[in-house]
């Protein structure tokens, strides 16, 4: 097959064949006489493998798999994707506990952390009720997502429960695959008021939506990485 075969049929510019061979996703071309690249049918399943992975499980741990397949390690490149399936799972279940807590206090009904509501606590106790750790805090607070105050005794950083479901929120994408849609979100959530939870509620909601496309999308990979595995011989 000839690149521009190849790049027709899934709408990838033959340069991207060749950076992607550049770059090891794929065995080397075979030449032509001529000297041009010639693929075959195992480059295009390669080709096509990458295509249907990166959108649902990003392009570093699609480069990963495609890498490890080439190297006949199939069982570790499976654990991979089942880890990145599991870590979307996760992500999706705390979308659906953020939806439930904020459906709650829009109704007005009284929980423990409403309760709590004035209580002041550390980095590292927010890092230890969320499971983010407290360098990731500070990242996000560093580029702007969030806004933490200081103890104006001992200057250190404190957060409050509402700033707490900001974290939370932003919890959800922390292994999200980078698109227009993540950006979008995180946006929303740093300039998310405090009280609003209404808004917040929404972010929530829009999340699991996003969520729920990418686990789509994941299927649609795996659906290809699958064939690529027959078409190797990898899979008994």
């Amino acid at each position: 097959m000839r690149p521009i075969d190849i790049s027709r049929i899934l709408g990838l510019s033959t340069s991207t064949l060749r950076n992607y061979e550049r770059q090891g996703l794929v065995p080397p071309s075979h030449r032509s006489q001529a000297g041009y690249r010639m693929y075959t049918q195992e480059h295009f399943a390669y080709f096509e493998c990458i295509e249907a992975m990166s959108p649902g499980f990003g392009m570093e741990l699609t480069a990963q798999v495609v890498r490890g397949l080439q190297a006949k390690q199939v069982d570790s490149v499976l654990w991979l994707v089942t880890k990145s399936q599991a870590d979307l799972c996760r992500d999706r279940q705390l979308a659906e506990r953020n939806i439930q807590m904020l459906e709650s206090q829009e109704n007005g009904q009284i929980t423990r952390d409403e309760s709590t509501e004035l209580k002041w606590m550390t980095i590292g106790e927010a890092s230890a009720e969320t499971s983010i750790p407290a360098s990731t805090i500070r990242h996000w607070e560093k580029i702007g997502l969030i806004t933490l105050e200081r103890d104006p005794q001992n200057g250190y950083r404190r957060i409050n429960r509402s700033q707490l479901r900001k974290i939370s929120l932003l919890r959800t994408l922390r292994t999200a695959v980078y698109s227009d849609t993540v950006v979008q979100l995180k946006q929303a959530i740093a300039e998310l008021n405090h009280e609003d939870v209404v808004h917040a509620k929404k972010i929530a909601q829009e999340t699991a939506q996003y969520l729920d496309k990418v686990n789509q999308k994941q299927l649609r990979g795996m659906y290809y990485l699958y064939a690529l595995c027959r078409s190797l011989q990898l899979l008994e």
